[in-house]
């Protein structure tokens, strides 16, 4: 008897674990952009040899609100605002956390991370509209030898009480196009305090020296670091050839 209900436990144990094998994976996709005005906001990329959740510097979360007490699901924003995220149909809440981002998110009034309400059923594009304390405008790129120089223009959005001062501008050149602060073979800084009028900041790097394996270009993209604020906002990257 003690066998024949061992065969029963067992079979009843690898049925189970067929119904979960064959169990539907998630299937609608949420997309969309951080955004201003319609404008993306450009961030830091992740680490070009990472690509994991930790290693995106601006992410929001998602909170499915059929369960209760469990983690969010973290959404990564990847270097050009956009984001993506295979969910399965359902109701979520989201909300981008207290101090995530160079912009600001909407806030109840004690000051807590407002939420949104996503009813997913089938993918849906959505865009995420934040206040930045900074744009970065028209910027330009040349190059005299190997030395890159960038003019640009930053723009103060944020000027109420939650204002806050630009620390430095910095110019990120690299191999590929994943260039910012944590990616990057040559940069230059230029401290706040330094620039007298922030819609005519120029920068320049010393020479670059020779890439291996050797190629004629680089690519260079601008970065704002705002006072008391981790995240760094970025201009789109440029590819910009060597003379």
């Amino acid at each position: 008897m003690k066998l024949k209900h061992l065969v029963i436990m067992a079979l009843g144990f690898g049925l189970g674990s067929c119904a979960k094998d064959n169990f539907e994976p998630p299937k609608s996709v949420l997309d969309g952009r951080l955004v201003y005005q319609g404008e993306p906001i450009l961030v830091q990329s992740a680490n070009a040899n990472g690509g994991n959740v930790s290693d995106f510097p601006v992410f929001f979360e998602l909170w499915e609100k059929a369960y209760q007490n469990r983690s969010s699901i973290r959404v990564p924003v990847k270097q050009d605002g956009t984001f993506s995220a295979v969910l399965f149909n359902g109701d979520y809440k989201l909300t981008i956390p207290n101090g995530q981002g160079p912009f600001l998110w909407k806030t109840t009034a004690t000051n807590a991370p407002d939420s949104l309400t996503v009813n997913l059923n089938g993918s849906q594009t959505l865009d995420l509209e934040v206040t930045p304390y900074y744009m970065i405008r028209n910027a330009q790129f040349t190059t005299s030898g190997r030395v890159v120089t960038s003019t640009v223009a930053v723009n103060k959005i944020i000027t109420d009480a939650n204002a806050k001062d630009v620390e430095r501008v910095s110019l990120y050149v690299n191999r590929t196009q994943f260039v910012d602060a944590g990616n990057n073979i040559k940069a230059a800084d230029l401290a706040g305090s330094a620039i007298p009028d922030l819609n005519n900041v120029s920068i320049a790097t010393e020479a670059i020296g020779a890439i291996v394996p050797s190629q004629n270009y680089v690519f260079a993209r601008i970065g704002v670091k705002i006072a008391g604020i981790e995240d760094m906002i970025y201009s789109p990257v440029q590819k910009v050839n060597l003379q």
